[in-house]
């Protein structure tokens, strides 16, 4: 086939979905298939043999021009529309990114006939444009966002902040219609397939379940990184509420006086954020490490040299550090929320499952396993043999084909 993948953002150091598209194309292309990737910055990498087409945007999130200067940087209706979105505080990136793709597919279709078009967690009004291309068109929807949008809602602090938040997700509306168009949506999980028939109402004949994969020829114990005692890894790519990180900032505080304790953030926090500042307030700076943005092959020796992964997260949609974690051979203590249990499976076996939101479970189950070192090699064991059998990317790729011939 000639496969068309759009990733409205794909750098893999910002999140799941730059990590999906990567991994995705590659194996695509190992079954044998041509791949052309559509992107918008930051922009993904891709391995040998797929072609990218980089999408220029104001990108405006992280510009560091003043507004005038980023208002001198429209040159058509979708920039100007793009820039004064953000001047109202609202997020239109998923909308404006599935306008250029339309573009750019249509611009490319004269050469390059695809098969099958398939957009990640993008779900703009474009998607519904490319459709009278008559080419099919599939999504991937890790998690529906709002899931997030309620969360942070829930917990916003005064009634402004709840406006705004609103305003900013208000592109909820539109993934909910887009995604509801769609011939097949794939997800991550089934507890993901559940959230996305509740929240965006995709009736479950539409739905297919694909595990993520793990490169577990990257994620592995290699025999040589020592580790440190007592030492917990959580990994967090920003300050998002359904990540769950002060509840286990809590446990921390608990654990405090009576056990030895080093935990490893991997992730960039605001320096103004609120998690550095529940650090100073907790009094947990001299054993709180914030990396900042690391490499993978980084990312895999701060695994190995950490004794317990914590995913203390109140929703996920699949759970990429837990099962990278397993890969690694780290027991996991995680939470009952979203489809974490479906990644670390039942309690006991790959890690420790506690009820969401509760500081006084994390804490006692890190003093519990940190007690017992032949626990956390034997749950460390069967992470690994979870993984091997239930996520690798090669058994990912092989059932999206068969949604694409499904669809065909």
């Amino acid at each position: 086939m000639k496969i068309c993948l759009l990733s409205y953002r794909g750098n893999p150091y910002c999140g799941g979905q730059g990590i999906y598209i990567y991994y995705l194309a590659r194996e695509l292309r190992n079954l044998g298939h041509e791949v052309h990737v559509i992107a918008g910055p930051p922009y993904p990498e891709v391995a040998e043999g797929i072609k990218l087409h980089q999408l220029e945007s104001l990108n405006l999130y992280e510009s560091e021009n003043s507004p005038l200067e980023d208002f001198l940087r429209i040159h058509n209706p979708i920039d100007f529309y793009e820039f004064m979105a953000v001047a109202v505080g609202t997020f239109p990136e998923p909308f404006t990114f599935s306008l250029r793709a339309y573009r750019k597919i249509r611009e490319l279709l004269p050469y390059h006939k695809f098969d099958i078009i398939h957009d990640n967690q993008c779900l703009g009004y474009g998607l519904l444009l490319m459709k009278r291309l008559k080419v099919p068109v599939v999504a991937t929807i890790h998690h529906p966002i709002p899931v997030d949008r309620d969360l942070e809602v829930a917990q916003a602090r005064n009634l402004w902040q709840k406006f705004s938040l609103q305003r900013w997700y208000s592109f909820c509306f539109m993934q909910g219609l887009v995604s509801r168009r769609m011939e097949r949506v794939i997800t991550v999980s089934q507890s993901s397939a559940d959230a996305i028939e509740r929240s965006l109402k995709v009736p479950q004949s539409k739905l297919r379940v694909i595990y993520n994969g793990i490169d577990i020829n990257l994620f592995k114990r290699d025999g040589v990184v020592i580790k440190e005692p007592n030492s917990l890894i959580l990994v967090n790519s920003g300050e998002q509420s359904l990540k769950g990180v002060p509840y286990l900032l809590k446990a921390l505080r608990l654990l405090r006086d009576g056990t030895e304790l080093k935990l490893t953030v991997v992730g960039s926090p605001n320096p103004d954020g609120r998690y550095p500042k529940l650090v100073e307030e907790y009094g947990l700076g001299d054993i709180v490490t914030f990396t900042g943005r690391v490499t993978m092959e980084e990312l895999v020796k701060h695994y190995l040299a950490s004794e317990i992964c914590v995913v203390p997260s109140l929703y996920e949609g699949f759970g990429l550090p837990a099962a990278e974690a397993m890969s690694c051979q780290l027991p996991v203590i995680t939470t009952r929320a979203g489809a974490l249990p479906e990644v670390v499976g039942r309690d006991g076996d790959s890690g420790i499952l506690v009820p969401p939101a509760d500081p006084d479970a994390l804490a006692a189950a890190i003093k519990s396993l940190l007690s017992d070192e032949s626990l956390r090699r034997k749950m460390g064991e069967a992470g690994r043999k979870r993984v091997e059998r239930n996520f690798t990317w090669e058994q990912a790729a092989k059932r999206v084909v068969e949604v694409y011939e499904e669809v065909l």
